[in-house]
C-alpha cells in the first residue's frame, strides 16, 4: 500500500475506501473454493499515521476491500511484517480476522503459532504453512519469537513431517528470493525441491514483484508444482514488470475411495495494475489483461484507451514468456 494508494483512497469525511482497486478481477478471485493473497503492510491505525514505502501502513479499510472481492487467506508473512513493531503486527492480524478473513505466518501468541491452518474444502483437507526470509533488518524481541515463521529450511522441514499426515493437500507459501530479478536463484530451486520431495504439494513464491517462472515437478509419481514469484497484484511501482501479476487458479481432485489427491489442473489469468485519473484524483485498479483488450477493441472499455494497448499486449507476451503453459493431468 504505497502512499499514492492510501491517498486513492481518502474520502471527504476522512474515512477511506478502496472500492476502485478489484471489481474487474472479483469474478476470477471468487472462482476459487479458496482465495489467498500476500499483504505487505501493517495496519496499525491512524495514530501510527498512514504511510507507504519504505515503512508501510494502511488504513484498516483494506481488509473489507479484500474481504469484498473474494479472499479468504491473507498472508502476513513477509519483509514488512514488522513496519509498525509488534503492536502493529498484531493490531494487523486482528483487523484482518475481524473482517472475517483467515492469517497465515504471523500469530498474536504461542500458541496461535502452534496451530496449523487446516481448511476442509468439499471435503479436501487443505494446510497451508507460510514463512518469510526476514523483516528488513527489524529485530523482532526475544519475547515474541513465535511472532513471525521465518524460512529456516530446517523448521520449514519439520513443519512439513508434522502436517504432511493430516491433509491431502499442503501449500507452502515463500517470501523469499532477489527483488526485480526474473529468474530464481539455485538456492531457491533447490529449496522447491527439497521441500516438495518432503511432502509439500504447492509452493506459492512471492517478494521479487515481478514474475519468475513457474514448474510442474514429479515426485514419487505425483505431480507437484511451484511459482516462484507471482509478480505485483496491484501496487504503485514504476514500470511494466513491476504492475504485472497473475490470479493462479489450482485445482485438484479426491478420490474418496483411494484417498488420493492429485493436481488436476495449474492455469492463470495474466492481470495488470494501472493508475488512472477520475474527478481530479489518482485512483488505481487490477484488471484482467486479456480481457481488458478485448474491452478496447470493442469500444467497451472505459478508461484504457487504444493508447494502450501496445502495452497491455507487452504485459502478456511477458507475462506467457516467463510462465509457459499451465497444465492438465494427463
Amino acid at each position: 500500500m504505497h502512499n499514492t494508494q492510501i491517498w486513492s483512497g481518502l474520502q471527504a469525511d476522512g474515512s477511506y475506501c478502496f472500492d476502485s482497486f478489484f471489481p474487474e478481477v472479483r469474478d476470477l478471485i471468487m472462482e476459487g473454493d479458496y482465495s489467498s493473497i500476500n499483504f505487505e503492510a501493517a495496519m496499525a491505525g491512524p495514530e501510527s499515521a498512514y504511510t507507504g514505502y519504505p515503512l508501510f501502513n494502511s488504513p484498516d479499510a483494506m481488509a473489507k476491500t479484500l474481504k469484498e472481492a473474494g479472499f479468504d487467506l491473507v498472508v502476513t508473512a513477509n519483509n514488512h511484517s514488522l513496519d509498525r513493531g509488534v503492536k502493529g503486527a498484531i493490531r494487523t492480524l486482528e483487523v484482518l480476522q475481524q473482517a472475517g478473513l483467515d492469517t497465515l505466518g504471523t500469530y498474536k501468541s504461542e500458541k496461535d503459532s502452534h496451530t496449523y491452518l487446516i481448511k476442509d474444502i468439499k471435503g479436501v483437507k487443505v494446510a497451508y504453512l507460510a514463512y518469510t526470509y526476514g523483516t528488513n533488518g527489524i529485530p523482532l524481541p526475544n519475547e515474541y519469537s513465535f511472532l513471525i515463521n521465518f524460512l529456516d529450511e530446517k523448521e520449514i522441514l519439520a513443519d512439513i513431517k508434522v502436517i504432511r499426515p493430516q491433509v491431502d493437500v499442503l501449500v507452502l507459501v515463500l517470501h523469499w528470493g532477489l527483488e526485480y530479478n526474473p529468474r530464481p536463484s539455485d538456492l531457491q530451486k533447490r529449496q522447491a525441491y527439497s521441500f516438495l520431495e518432503a511432502g509439500a504439494d504447492v509452493i506459492l513464491g512471492s517478494h521479487p514483484h515481478v514474475i519468475q517462472t513457474m514448474e510442474k515437478i514429479r515426485i514419487a509419481k505425483k505431480d507437484k508444482f511451484v511459482i516462484y514469484s507471482m509478480g505485483n497484484f496491484i501496487s504503485h511501482q514504476i514500470g511494466q514488470e513491476r504492475n504485472s501479476g497473475i490470479v493462479l487458479k489450482l485445482k485438484f481432485t479426491k478420490d474418496f475411495s483411494s484417498g488420493n489427491t492429485l493436481l488436476d489442473e495449474v492455469s492463470y489469468t495474466p492481470t495488470f495494475s494501472h493508475s488512472y485519473q477520475e474527478a481530479g484524483k489518482m485512483k488505481f485498479r487490477v484488471v484482467p489483461v486479456e480481457n481488458t483488450i478485448e474491452k478496447i477493441e470493442k469500444g467497451e472499455e472505459r478508461i484504457l484507451s487504444k493508447n494502450h494497448l501496445p502495452l497491455l499486449q507487452a504485459v502478456l507476451a511477458s507475462t506467457k514468456s516467463q510462465l509457459g503453459e499451465g497444465f492438465s493431468r494427463e
